[in-house]
């Protein structure tokens, strides 16, 4: 059938036009062809995208492994983990020594401003802390959800979506990534679990490497700080010029807000801050301190190092004088070993706050504070040998002096009061006589003199800082408690032994003097000296000096200052109790 009549069958009731089976069994095959593109289409479009994303985070493993310095490869990371799931905020989470809570945080998309007004960075609790405990992979749809969340404090951005992953150092874990708010609106996928794994892998090698860079770092500056120390001790520098450099690089190369070093005081068992360089410095240099009541003095006991989270709530540690505001984390080092004695004890106090020494860095100031000991030792033992060189020069002077000069001039003594009798010329003879005796004279001043060459001065006596330390251990007993002692300059140097025995006098009187009137529960003692005059201060938190009050013992501390050319000076400490100012010049007495 043809024509209009074929034309005719093909259409339907109404009219309607009918595909006829030909046709159909034709269009069929282009409609799969169609679905088969399309969807080949999508497949080409996520091999790209899956391309892409191997790219992005093989550049991004790239970027992390070249990073060396610590804190930049933890921002590194940060940013390229934000970027591979494309999430609007990331943050790491660095896990403490205690395996419990956060010492540090690096986040990516919160500002500085939006961070100063949410507050401090957290510690590791809630969700943060879900992944501490429990260190695998978290994947959350809505985080209110999770039974460990308990909510964000004021002012921080709204967040739903989370993924946290554990970064693992070998065979540790050194922190967490924290990924929230997918982009789109979109769900955190497997996809993205494995890219973080994967990145999280990455970051792990270049903490170590980086860990180990700048180890390796620290080395070479401790080693650089132990020539330079070396160097200067067999230089022959001052002691104190050497322990103040001790204590400034210590405190540089570990980030020390406080560094200070402590020498063992003779004859009694305290210790003397002899250098104190930077926070509130003025505050321990010179303190005396007790063994069993500072961290100084528990390492010098022990022989070992001892650490404190937090040095200005320790137990261990004396509140009086209050010395350790703002300061937290701090360790205290021997100077030296028991084996071979310890000589001094370095502290070092980070601001509150900041991270505890870890053992590496104990480790590592234990070693320096060895080698520092062995440079000490050496330059004692060349400056004991140059002092035996000079005695032996000195004795063989004073053999020659007897030996040779005295029984030269005896011998010219005799001959000249022998040849006196034979001399008839009045004059003459008195001028003989004379002589006689100058030669005389001159041989009892050379005597003096040898006696002086083989004695040292000053042997077997204690100096003014031991004698001020007994005289305030003696008194702690009767006032109750123990009074806090601060000692600056050359005490046992510059103050001759006159003046040093009228200022202990004077500081056992005022020590007594508290004892019986002034009910006091604190007493500061300050002795020093700038080598022109020396100067004690004694103050408490007592009763006061009452104006009617017997002054004789007050008296007498008055005119011994007088007798020296110095003064007494009585006033209110602050806070209330007595403040007591004696001072004297290191000159010739008044009479003498």
């Amino acid at each position: 059938m043809t024509g209009p009549a074929a034309v005719r069958a093909l259409r339907g009731p109404g009219g309607t036009q009918v595909e006829s089976p030909d046709e159909a069994r034709v269009r069929l095959p282009q409609l799969r062809l169609d679905e088969l593109l399309e969807e080949l289409q999508a497949r080409l479009d996520a091999a790209r995208g899956t391309r892409d994303r191997v790219h992005s985070l093989l550049e991004a493993v790239l970027s992390v492994g070249r990073e060396l310095d610590l804190e930049q490869a933890l921002r590194s990371i940060v940013e390229a983990a934000a970027v591979l799931v494309d999430a609007e905020y990331a943050a790491l989470g660095v896990i403490g020594p205690d395996g419990r809570r956060l010492s540090a945080f690096h986040t990516v998309g919160v500002s500085e401003e939006q961070i100063a007004r949410i507050g401090p960075y957290p510690e590791g609790h809630g969700i943060l802390g879900e992944l501490i405990h429990h260190p695998e992979p978290l994947r959350l749809a809505k985080i209110s959800e999770h039974p460990s969340s308990y909510g964000f404090p004021a002012h921080h951005p709204p967040m739903n979506t989370f993924l946290g992953v554990p970064i693992r150092v070998r065979d540790q874990v050194f922190g967490n990534l924290y990924l929230t708010e997918k982009r789109g609106g979109a769900q955190f996928d497997e996809e993205d679990v494995s890219v973080t794994l994967t990145l999280a892998v990455a970051a792990g090698v270049a903490i170590d490497n980086a860990r180990l860079y700048e180890e390796s770092r620290l080395r070479e500056r401790w080693l650089q700080v132990n020539a330079e120390i070396t160097h200067r001790l067999m230089s022959g520098d001052a002691r104190g010029e050497v322990l103040g450099l001790i204590a400034q690089r210590a405190g540089e190369i570990t980030g020390s807000a406080l560094a200070a070093v402590a020498l063992p005081m003779t004859d009694t068992a305290s210790l003397a801050v002899e250098i104190a360089v930077g926070m509130d410095a003025e505050a321990h240099r010179g303190l005396v301190l007790p063994m069993d009541r500072s961290l100084m003095g528990l390492a010098f006991s022990s022989a070992a190092p001892v650490t404190s989270a937090d040095v200005s709530h320790d137990e261990r540690v004396s509140p009086e004088p209050p010395r350790f505001g703002g300061l937290g984390p701090s360790v205290a080092v021997p100077i030296g070993t028991g084996d071979a004695g310890v000589r001094g004890v370095v502290l070092l106090a980070r601001k509150a706050g900041r991270p505890v020494f870890t053992a590496t860095e104990t480790e590592t100031l234990q070693a320096f504070a060895a080698q520092a000991a062995i440079a000490m030792e050496l330059a004692e033992r060349r400056q004991d040998a140059e002092e035996v060189a000079v005695l032996k020069d000195r004795d063989r002077i004073a053999r020659d002096l007897h030996d040779l000069a005295i029984q030269r001039l005896f011998a010219t003594g005799m001959t000249l009061q022998s040849a006196g009798r034979f001399i008839e010329h009045e004059e003459a003879a008195e001028r003989v006589a004379r002589a006689v005796d100058d030669l005389d004279e001159t041989i009892k001043i050379i005597r003096s003199t040898i006696f002086g060459l083989r004695t040292r001065e000053g042997a077997g006596e204690a100096g003014l800082r031991a004698r001020a330390v007994r005289v305030v251990g003696e008194a702690a007993p009767v006032l109750g408690f123990a009074p806090s002692v601060r000692m600056e300059g050359l005490l046992d140097t510059d103050v001759p032994k006159e003046i040093a025995d009228h200022v202990v006098a004077v500081l056992s009187e005022s020590l007594t003097n508290i004892a019986r009137h002034a009910g006091a529960s604190r007493t500061d003692v300050v002795l020093a000296t700038d080598g022109r005059e020396v100067r004690l201060s004694v103050t408490d938190n007592g009763v006061g000096i009452p104006a009617d009050g017997r002054r004789s013992g007050l008296r007498n501390l008055a005119e011994r200052a007088e007798h020296l050319g110095g003064r007494l000076e009585l006033g209110a400490a602050e806070g209330g109790g007595a403040a007591l100012m004696w001072w004297v010049p290191l000159g010739k007495p008044k009479g003498a």
